[in-house]
This record gives C-alpha cells, sequence and structure tokens, in this order.
C-alpha cells in the first residue's frame, strides 16, 4: 500500500476529542436534558462544579468525583456524583465514525494516530477502554496527566517530550480555532476541523 501524501514531513496526526472524534447531535451537548432526565440545572450545575472546580480537575490536581460530590451536595441534589458522572460520560459519546474511517486509512499507510485532549483521568480511561479508541490510536495525551491543557504552549511541549516527535512532524486537527494558533506558533502544523474537507486533503494542503 503507498503512503500517505506528505509521508516524508508527517509522522504523527494529533486528534482532538471533543468537537471533532466526538460531536454531540444536540447543540447544548451531553447536559442538554439534565434537567430533563436528572432533575439538575444545566445552569446551577455550572456555576457551583464547572466554575468552580474544572481547571483543578483538568489539570489533574482533584479528583473528579470528590468536587462532584461536594458541589451536587451544595445544590441540594439526590443523584449521587456516580450516577452523574456515568450519564455524563454515556451522553457524550457520539462518534464520528467517518472520521474513524479516515483516520484508519492513514494509519494502514504507516502514519501514527494520537488523542491529543483536554481531559480528566476518568473520561480519559472511558474514551480510551470503553469506547474503544485504544483500538484505533497508537497513544492518548490529555491534560490531567501531562499538568496542562490547550491552548497552553506546555501542553504540547509535554506531548512532544511523551512522544520523541519533533514539532515540524506533527499534524494537529481541533475544532478550536485558539488550539490550532497554539499548536502552529509551537511549529506543528494543524487544521481547524470542522468536518467538511477530507482529513488526506487538509494533510496535503499542509505539504505542499
Amino acid at each position: 500500500m503507498p503512503a500517505y501524501p506528505g509521508a516524508m514531513r508527517f509522522k504523527a496526526v494529533m486528534v482532538d476529542v471533543d468537537g471533532v472524534l466526538i460531536v454531540h447531535p444536540d447543540p447544548k451537548g451531553w447536559a442538554a436534558h439534565l434537567e430533563r432526565d436528572l432533575g439538575l440545572s444545566r445552569e446551577t450545575l455550572q456555576a457551583e462544579f464547572f466554575t468552580p472546580h474544572w481547571p483543578d480537575i483538568i489539570h489533574g490536581r482533584a479528583d473528579l468525583h470528590a468536587r462532584l460530590g461536594l458541589a451536587l451536595a451544595r445544590m441540594g441534589a439526590t443523584v449521587s456524583a456516580d450516577t452523574l458522572v456515568r450519564y455524563w460520560f454515556e451522553q457524550d459519546s457520539h462518534i464520528d465514525h467517518d472520521l474513524l474511517g479516515q483516520l484508519a486509512e492513514l494509519r494502514a499507510r504507516g502514519l501514527a494516530l494520537h488523542l491529543a485532549t483536554v481531559q480528566e483521568h476518568e473520561r480519559a480511561r472511558y474514551l480510551w477502554h470503553t469506547l474503544g479508541f485504544e483500538r484505533h490510536f497508537d497513544a492518548i495525551h490529555y491534560a490531567a496527566a501531562l499538568g496542562w491543557a490547550k491552548p497552553a504552549q506546555g501542553f504540547f511541549a509535554a506531548v512532544e517530550a511523551r512522544t520523541g516527535f519533533a514539532p515540524d512532524e506533527l499534524f494537529l486537527i481541533d475544532d478550536a480555532p485558539a488550539n490550532v494558533e497554539a499548536a502552529i506558533a509551537r511549529g506543528w502544523s494543524a487544521a481547524l476541523w470542522t468536518g467538511q474537507s477530507r482529513l488526506a486533503d487538509l494533510l496535503m494542503e499542509r505539504c505542499s
């Protein structure tokens, strides 16, 4: 099988998860029906949990269940942290199988595939093992394990250190313009993923 276009330059594709590999059909995301299903307000959960606690959790400085349990207690919720996390992960698992197929074609031609994503430990394990991304990718690099979150330059530097790839050997697809710009500033190649272009075409454009 022939190598993919631009094989002499890129060694690995770094793939974002949320908004790229996983795209929820409802614009409101996994919590679109949170109040209907679990009796929890999206706005209150944002104010009591995500705003004050998420930065520590996503950088690996705090445990998801411990902080979520505290927030739910403050909210007077009857739902447990375990129940909410299970609901969250299951609702937030709409895989773009077309993109997965495009990635598989590149992998079959010798290009390494890695996940580069802003996740805490438990959802990273869920993505890797339960959703089965371990069968499609060579490695996962995520914020809580690295101690850095995109778009901080430390995130990209940590990925380079873990993989041994040079910046100019890496190609990122991400749905956040700030992350794409940060990767390019680091010396990576990167493209904003909208789902409107074929991945191979984006690779060819960056190799031209």
